[in-house]
């Protein structure tokens, strides 16, 4: 049974002691991707047609939620970058936020029969206190899970395929959570529209779906084991030290690289899931067909993992981004020239084959960012000498975060500044007429903005600047095997070819950096036959 996994997911190693803990890590990882696709899904035309707020007010409401879960995860980055337990920095994490997850997560789906038309007020301020504290429930989760990968997965290649299992259990969790949502929706008869009289399918849902997720990040909590970092020193904690821990990530080459790439490929993703329900349901008028889209596009995102873990593996970890997003440009394209479909053949096939070439293509730069992330830490412990996981993933959520809560309410104003009509007014003209609701050519026009030409520069943008990333897996291997003999020795000697290439990946003269500060005699690495560096250990020093 183990052979037999071990080859359908595609990693290398003995099953138990390297198969197994990426499972076990993977597990919450059903939450972390399920939980945020239903959201994204269900979430903006669940307050827009279902309790009947504004565009404008339903942007206002994730705008705020996203900045405060940003300014959270710094928050939540130091605290584990600090915790000392017998039991590892980050795990314990996991369980605290579980009851404050289920909770938030089951109310988010809940009106208690409030309206945006008799009492908009309220609605927002319901809407938006219990939307944030469910960030604050999944930064409690997901930033010590995202923490702990770089200590239970050193290496360059294992942290790619700890990566794809976890990105395996993503997709584990969408289509169970998926198929719960579309199972529920028939049962109360909400398949085709959605109005103010579907608000029970959606408690339905939410108290399932936390169920679900909630046993999802205690299986990782149970079976997941770190190191204890009991001996860990931490400096006074204090606003100075606070503010210099951030300074210091963005000092990092790399990191700047990976995060205005990865802010582009997320201006892309962000615009697109924000109006892809106003594109299908009013643009294309196949609101009929969305959960049959939805799910073709799941099993395309899925479908192109094979290929971005075989690239990712055979040639580095931004080839797949280079080869596999044009197909996401492709299918953003196919949003310029949508009619309005109905069951017309030629625009329901166009549909089907946007959101087939998106989601493959999407998931190229997704891998990318995924994978290279992890190997931003060890970049930074060349610099700091530190490990600090938590703070370098907070410092480049803070701000993508932030931008991505802008970009909802930028989103929604823009598509109500454009005309576009949501909530009962539609539900009412076609109960009363028996037609689909026709939006103004304006209305559509700021539809394709949102979904195909604002992405398609972003893509476009992240792609360029992919090209820019220097970190190969040999600088990968070279910059652990430094730090690890800096660290046992207190001094490394490097050669002035290896020195070129730290300094170009940091961005910093090696003089400055925690590596660089150490005797000019220090302890040379020689790359041996696996690939890997044997530090050289003079017979003198030995002794000492």
């Amino acid at each position: 049974m183990g052979e037999k996994l071990k080859k359908l997911i595609g990693v290398q190693g003995d099953f138990k002691t390297t198969i197994l803990p990426m499972i076990n890590y993977s597990y919450a990882n059903m939450y972390l991707g399920g939980a945020g696709y239903i959201i994204s899904m269900y979430f903006t035309v669940f307050l827009t047609d279902v309790v009947n707020i504004s565009l404008q007010q339903a942007g206002i409401i994730v705008m705020l939620a996203t900045i405060w879960d940003a300014v959270t995860d710094p928050v939540m980055g130091i605290i584990t970058d600090r915790t000392r337990s017998a039991t590892g920095k980050h795990r314990r994490y996991l369980l605290w936020g579980l009851p404050l997850m289920f909770v938030s997560y089951t109310l988010m789906w809940n009106s208690f029969g409030l309206n945006g038309k008799l009492n908009p007020a309220l609605c927002v301020v319901y809407y938006t206190l219990i939307y944030m504290l469910y960030k604050t429930a999944f930064t409690v989760i997901c930033v010590p899970h995202t923490a702990m990968l770089p200590e239970l997965a050193p290496e360059y290649n294992l942290r790619t395929q700890y990566n794809s299992v976890g990105y395996l259990f993503n997709s584990a969790g969408m289509v169970p959570a998926f198929g719960i949502a579309v199972v529920i929706f028939a049962i109360f008869g909400a398949s085709d529209n959605l109005t103010s009289a579907n608000k029970m399918p959606f408690l339905v849902i939410g108290l399932v779906l936390s169920l679900f997720f909630s046993v999802a990040v205690f299986l990782t909590y149970s079976k997941t084991r770190e190191p204890s970092s009991l001996n860990m020193k931490n400096e006074p904690l204090d606003i100075k030290y606070i503010i210099r821990e951030y300074v210091l990530v963005f000092k990092n080459k790399s990191f700047r690289q990976y995060f205005f790439m990865s802010l582009a490929y997320q201006f892309a993703t962000g615009f697109y899931a924000n109006s892809k329900v106003y594109y299908i349901k009013y643009l294309a008028n196949q609101y009929n067909r969305y959960a049959l889209y939805n799910a073709v596009a799941g099993v395309a995102e899925a479908a192109a993992f094979p290929l971005n873990y075989a690239l990712t593996m055979k040639h580095g970890k931004k080839k797949c981004g280079g080869i596999v997003t044009p197909l996401m440009v492709a299918g953003l394209a196919i949003g310029l020239i949508m009619q309005t479909g109905g069951t017309s053949p030629l625009w329901t096939i166009l549909m089907m084959l946007s959101m087939v070439l998106y989601p493959f293509g999407m998931s190229g730069l997704g891998f990318v960012s995924t994978n290279i992330f992890p190997d931003l830490t060890d970049v930074d412990e060349m610099i700091t000498g530190r490990r600090r996981e938590g703070v370098i993933a907070t410092f480049s959520t803070l701000i993508k975060k932030s931008i991505a809560g802008v970009m909802a309410a930028l989103v929604g104003f823009t598509l109500q500044g454009f005309g576009l009509v949501t909530g009962d007014t539609v539900a009412e003209y076609e109960k009363a007429t028996g037609l689909l609701f026709a939006q103004t050519s304006t209305a559509i026009t700021g539809v394709r903005i949102c979904v195909a030409i604002i992405p398609i520069v972003a893509a476009i943008i992240s792609l360029i600047l992919l090209r820019n990333f220097k970190m190969t897996k040999e600088d990968h291997t070279l910059i652990r095997a430094a730090v690890a003999a800096k660290h046992k020795y207190g001094s490394v000697c490097l050669t002035k070819e290896q020195i070129k290439r730290f300094e170009l990946i940091s961005g910093q003269k090696l003089e400055n950096t925690w590596l660089g500060k150490s005797e000019i005699n220090g302890y040379k690495l020689e790359l041996n036959e696996d690939g890997r560096y044997d530090i050289l250990v003079e017979k003198e020093n030995e002794k000492k």
